[in-house]
């Protein structure tokens, strides 16, 4: 079969790119076409996406992909809009960092939310949002739309609810469906949640002639779809501006252990489980370099190398990570105020971050294995932080385990190979992930002993102790 063009529009929380995938049955070329930046924008109402920007760069990246087979479109998960019945937006899709889901009062029975959505509590989940909702735009809604299926839309005229996006609202059933008992109790009217698309589905033909198909839309599940895995023993880092750190399953972890360690059940291709637990990521470093004004990350890393081990760390898991650092001092002063230990320069700060996150990593990764009974062999770490060699090595110290680092365009890899599987280029999962391992770069990081790991994941639970 001759090799076949693809578009993927992949949104991430600070930017977006529009590539082109061609793919042949042992071949896959990637290349970018369209980058532009995703900036939130600050209202008198709270913190915006600004989706109508982003869709004026997705056309344009789709104009500049030229004649592809199809296209699809993932991104971050949670955030939505309202649409009316005429198909007019309701306002701007608030951010999920915005604050106004801060002091909603305590969901009634989190146990039983629990056990039917399989969806850890983050202040930030749709349901939450909804919560927090305008009673206008509520009363005036027709659909709720993720973030891809609202630009599918308006691509389209179609209305649907991919999956694996939706599993993130904690309004869709462990089992499958939306739960009309879970909005009936959040005051949501449920004929606003549209019909459920599967990844590979196909959602309509654009008004730019291309057929737009549903991907795995939630970034992270196109993500892990990519990872280059050939048995199942392995847990998954997919890293970037957050580390979404865990294991592909047949079915969800519903105990009460892993509702109280913070794990959670997203929908993965082909009817799998991402249990996963949410780690802050390299967040927190993006948001000392803007402080900074630093644009290349090199010299920071080179600075945090030379750094003294474990000289201060912090709790990745604390939610006061979540705002943005707009205070004065930004990031750097809010980690220095939270740290075990005295951070006296630029580099100190980045490896504490970094040292950080690997036992975050590690925490997410032993427990999620104890918890799900799983052995686990290697740590696959795909995304932008498998280009981060100190993060890389890190992990795999304080795991113990190897870590294989990339692809860094898994998220967009995934999104391209399932359209390619649904037009009979790739024939089932294992053969997309055959094709990643046989055409993209894998690092492989082997752990070093060394006993400060230990010591210093006794210290970050000391500090979590109440």
């Amino acid at each position: 079969m001759s090799a076949k063009r693809y578009a993927a529009v992949d949104l991430g929380a600070s930017s977006g790119r529009v590539l082109v995938g061609t793919v042949g049955d042992a071949s896959v070329e990637v290349a970018q076409v369209h980058r532009f930046p995703n900036e939130p924008v600050r209202l008198p109402d709270g913190l915006h996406w600004d989706v109508l920007g982003l869709y004026r760069h997705l056309r344009q990246g789709l104009a500049a992909a030229g004649p592809v087979a199809s296209a699809g479109i993932d991104s971050w998960a949670v955030d939505y809009g309202l649409v009316d019945e005429i198909g007019s937006l309701l306002g701007l899709p608030f951010h999920y960092r915005d604050e106004r889901t801060a002091d909603l009062p305590d969901w009634p029975d989190p146990a039983g939310l629990w056990r039917a959505t399989g969806i850890a509590h983050q202040p930030f989940n749709t349901l939450h949002q909804l919560r927090a909702e305008s009673t206008w735009r509520l009363a005036e809604a027709a659909h709720l739309l993720m973030i891809p299926d609202l630009l599918g839309y308006w691509l389209t005229g179609a209305i649907g609810a991919e999956r694996t996006n939706a599993s993130t609202t904690q309004l869709y059933r462990v089992e499958g469906g939306w739960s009309e008992a879970v909005a009936a109790a959040a005051g949501i009217d449920v004929s606003i949640l549209p019909p459920v698309r599967r990844p590979g589905d196909l959602i309509g033909e654009t008004d730019m002639g291309v057929p737009l198909v549903a991907v795995a839309s939630h970034d992270t599940a196109s993500a892990i779809a990519a990872v280059p895995a050939e048995s199942e023993k392995f847990a998954y880092i997919s890293c970037g501006t957050w580390s979404l750190a865990g294991l592909e399953l047949d079915g969800p972890v519903l105990s009460e252990g892993a509702r109280l360690a913070g794990f959670t059940n997203e929908a993965g291709v082909d009817g799998t489980v991402r249990f996963l637990r949410n780690v802050m990521g390299l967040w927190l470093l993006q948001e000392c370099q803007r402080f900074w004004g630093e644009d290349s990350v090199e010299a920071l890393l080179s600075a945090a190398a030379q750094a003294k081990p474990f000289a201060a760390l912090i709790d990745p898991q604390d939610p006061a990570w979540l705002a943005r650092g707009d205070e004065p001092g930004g990031m750097p002063a809010r980690i220095a105020a939270k740290a075990d230990g005295v951070l006296d320069s630029r580099g100190a700060i980045v490896r504490c971050v970094l040292e950080s996150l690997a036992l975050g990593h590690r925490n997410a990764v032993a427990e999620a294995a104890a918890l799900a009974g799983r052995e686990v062999e290697a740590v696959h770490l795909v995304g932008g932080g498998s280009r981060n060699a100190l993060l890389c090595q890190w992990t795999a110290d304080a795991t113990g385990l190897p870590v294989l680092a990339g692809p860094v365009e898994a998220t967009a890899l995934g999104n391209l190979l399932v359209q390619a599987r649904a037009d009979g280029v790739v024939a089932d999962l294992a053969h997309l992930r055959a094709l990643v391992r046989q055409t993209q770069r894998v690092v492989r990081y082997e752990p070093r002993p060394s006993p400060g790991w230990h010591e210093a994941l006794e210290r970050v639970a000391k500090a979590r102790r109440p």
